[in-house]
């Protein structure tokens, strides 16, 4: 028997050091060639590192969260024969994806050729036994859907990685029949003395770090608008209608990029990335639009390229495909990068105002807030209309705040006058 030593790759780009996100083996564990053995955390994206032999592990490198050096020993791993009498480095990564890790513990991992599909999730029996100041895992939205559905998640029986709760969990959880109303009301008042404790690391540092980095060097400014959107949602119903089965259905925000596009034609200072340390400000031609997407592991902030160049549908079909790639963990480095102006939305959570973070380098970020039917007054009459607000936010080192409002001001003539989007 020998010892084949894997060292932590050169992923490229003048990287140096990468942060161990998460393992999917532990000591002991037998490993197949091409199986992933760990999650490593670069600057933009997470990647996967396999294994390049047969064997069982020995030894691992480092700890989830650790900083670890291009060339550091990662893992050592038992093979037959003699292994490698030097130390090498790991094969080249296999897959980007912007994912953290998918639990705040270490998952153990059996050969992929004894992994089998991972089955429908069940929940057996009336609920899960845990303690009352356990916390399960879950993602955020799960939690909200939780929330809504009025299940406590600790009675549910999760199927995901680590016992992780899923969306599917809850609706086999509400098949059952069970509900908050078969737990003693005593219970639900009862003391709580618990605490947790959770790791900052992989995906969740990094964006804390960036937002720490925006708020830290630029200087933020907001400005908030209220939009009278009935018109164009007018115009959205009837397109979903006529064409929505043969092309798609349009959300908000296809409209809302080209919005976007048009506007800037006339202030090309909004569109631009701020260099700071070379006091360099960059106006691009190309409108790469920034989508800011909810992830179970944080907030990813896809592309659109070439917005500019793109029909409704078109975008529409962009910003679908690139969110989808962002949830599942599946969006490359490139479609996480090269943003030149970046549009926010939290859908229907957007409450009334919001501040947006800058995404550096860029100088200028616009925020959609919720829809809501209000009276308002129209040549004299009281009327309801749906009304939306824009909170905005931008760089006031290299932004004017009269310039700010009357960019605002210019996207919302053309989404009350949806026609304009459209007139060259």
């Amino acid at each position: 028997m020998g010892t084949h030593v894997i060292k932590m790759p050169d992923i490229g780009e003048g990287i140096a050091e990468v942060e161990l996100s998460q393992w999917h083996v532990k000591v002991g564990d037998l490993v197949v060639e091409d199986q992933v053995l760990a999650d490593v955390m670069t600057d933009k994206a997470m990647v996967d590192i396999p294994s390049p032999v047969h064997g069982k592990v020995i030894a691992l490198g480092g700890q989830p969260g650790e900083v670890m050096a291009v060339g550091s020993v990662l893992i050592s791993i038992e093979v037959e024969g003699a292994g490698n009498l030097k130390e090498s480095a790991a094969p080249a990564p296999v897959k980007e994806a912007p994912a953290a890790p998918k639990a705040e513990a270490v998952v153990e991992s059996k050969p992929a050729a004894a992994a089998a599909p991972r089955p429908a999730p069940v929940c057996q029996g009336p609920m899960v036994a845990r303690e009352a100041d356990e916390r399960p895992l879950a993602s955020p939205a799960v939690r909200k859907h939780a929330l809504d559905l009025g299940i406590q998640l600790r009675l549910v029986r999760g199927s995901g990685p680590a016992g992780r709760v899923l969306h599917e969990d809850l609706e086999a959880y509400l098949a059952q029949g069970q509900s908050n109303a078969s737990t003693p009301v005593a219970a639900a008042y009862a003391q709580r003395n618990d605490e947790e404790q959770i790791q900052v690391i992989g995906m969740r540092r990094k964006i804390a770090q960036r937002m720490q980095d925006a708020t830290q060097r630029a200087a933020h400014f907001s400005y908030v608008e209220e939009i009278d959107v009935t018109a164009i949602e007018e115009l959205r119903a009837h397109l979903n209608e006529k064409h929505g089965a043969s092309r798609g259905k349009l959300t908000l925000l296809p409209f809302l990029v080209r919005a976007l596009v048009v506007a800037l034609r006339d202030f090309p200072q909004m569109n631009a990335r701020y260099d700071d340390e070379a006091q360099v400000i960059t106006r691009l031609g190309a409108v790469h639009v920034g989508v800011a997407t909810q992830s179970d592991v944080g907030l990813m902030v896809p592309v659109v390229r070439h917005a500019e160049a793109r029909s409704l549908w078109d975008s529409a079909a962009e910003i679908s495909r690139l969110a989808n790639a962002a949830r599942n963990g599946k969006a490359s480095r490139d479609e996480l990068s090269g943003s030149t102006i970046t549009l926010t939305s939290l859908g229907a959570l957007g409450g009334i105002v919001s501040t947006p973070v800058l995404n550096l380098p860029e100088v200028a970020i616009v925020g959609v807030n919720k829809i809501v039917e209000r009276p308002m007054v129209v040549k004299g009459q009281v009327v309801i209309r749906k009304m939306m607000n824009l909170s905005s936010s931008f760089d006031h080192r290299v932004v004017d705040g009269m310039d700010a409002a009357l960019f605002i001001q210019a996207i919302r003539g053309l989404l009350e006058q949806p026609a304009t989007l459209f007139v060259e």
